[in-house]
């Protein structure tokens, strides 16, 4: 399925399990030695982070943020709503608390705070769905990332049977959620991506996977002289045509459904990729790659949209998305490696631009 799996933009927030690592890194070997005092808060904060994010899933997947939109309201309310157990509920709002996500104003009451804001359902933005879908299949598929290391096979297809995007298919509710959370993470990017990018000298551009038509949406907003056109697997392109007839764009954008690994509309300017060719391995990104080539003009550009991993032992986001996508059967790649990527099928990198979301957005010419 043209879904496609991506964590939030830039990288993690100040004070997170994860900024532990950039804290300590990067170290040269042995330097020092190993101290409980001061790398055991460290490690032990690392090795203890799914707390954290098991402790936010649960919150979400209550809804207690969307039942806190109106105020404060006590545990006992919020047990009852959700089918809870109050004493269980405060504990894990408490701990919650501890760390900025909620705010415990009195006795057993609790209250929004900016964190907790985020996983409201309507709050533009929202983290909700995308805490939900990590702390559940994601989450468990984690669990046999050591089998992912001892064999380099996929840990989302042994823990549940099948690849990741034919679950989420064939399990259409969990598929709602995991789009949303797509569109949850991925929103931030566009502007930053239009701000770094110039897409004014384009005519047409095509999205291939392109979703629920947000990104292409926003490009032709930027551009009012432009067309367009999103490619997308039959189910999914439904919701592009709601949301490209909301914006009022139907008349300037052309749905095509299709399979990239069969083929893309040709004729277009630019065929933009966003967090589509990590999803997948060297072949099958190479096979979709080449679709665009032969689908473009003489004069025409390949765009990835990714993260790109930077080299050294500095703290990069990208390296740890990448584990992520072991887990489900993809990879984050470095420059170098896309280059390679990219000549296997006939392109050639021309250059890279680095945008403020922590993407990037590689340049391809034929």
């Amino acid at each position: 399925m043209h879904r496609s799996i991506e964590s939030s933009q830039g990288g993690w927030p100040e004070g997170s399990a994860l900024d532990a690592v950039a804290l300590q890194a990067p170290a040269t070997e042995r330097e020092g030695g190993f101290d409980n005092a001061s790398s055991g808060a460290a490690l032990r904060q690392m090795i203890g982070g799914f707390w954290i994010s098991q402790a936010i899933y649960v919150a979400a997947e209550l809804g207690i943020a969307d039942l806190l939109n109106g105020g404060p309201r006590c545990v006992e309310e919020l047990a009852a709503q959700t089918h809870a157990h109050a004493g269980a509920l405060y504990r894990l709002l408490r701990a919650l608390a501890s760390v900025g996500v909620f705010h415990e104003v009195g006795e057993s009451r609790f209250a929004l705070t900016p964190l907790a804001e985020g996983l409201s359902s309507d709050v533009e933005g929202s983290q909700r769905a995308f805490a939900v879908v990590m702390g559940a299949e994601i989450y468990q598929a984690w669990g046999n990332l050591h089998f992912c290391v001892e064999t380099g096979g996929e840990a989302f297809q042994k823990t549940f049977g099948m690849e990741c995007f034919r679950y989420f298919t064939e399990h259409p509710e969990r598929g709602r959620i995991f789009d949303a959370a797509m569109t949850g993470v991925h929103g931030g990017e566009t502007e930053p991506m239009l701000d770094a990018y110039d897409f004014s000298r384009f005519e047409s551009v095509a999205d291939v996977g392109g979703g629920n038509g947000l990104t292409l949406a926003g490009i032709l907003q930027r551009h009012p002289g432009m067309t367009g056109v999103l490619f997308e697997l039959p189910g999914v392109a439904e919701g592009a045509r709601e949301l490209l007839a909301r914006l009022g764009l139907t008349d300037r954008c052309r749905i095509v459904e299709g399979d990239f690994f069969a083929s893309v509309p040709p004729g277009c300017d630019a065929y933009l990729m966003r967090h589509v060719i990590h999803d997948w391995d060297d072949a099958k990104a190479e096979a979709i790659l080449s679709n665009c080539r032969r689908a473009m003009g003489p004069e025409g550009r390949v765009l990835l949209v990714e993260h790109v991993i930077a080299s050294g032992n500095a703290p990069s986001f990208g390296k740890w998305l990448d584990l992520m996508m072991l887990v489900v059967g993809g990879r984050e790649r470095t420059e170098e490696q896309y280059r390679r990527l990219l000549e296997g099928a006939g392109l050639r990198l021309a250059r890279v631009v680095p945008t403020a979301a922590g993407v990037s957005v590689l340049e391809a010419v034929g």
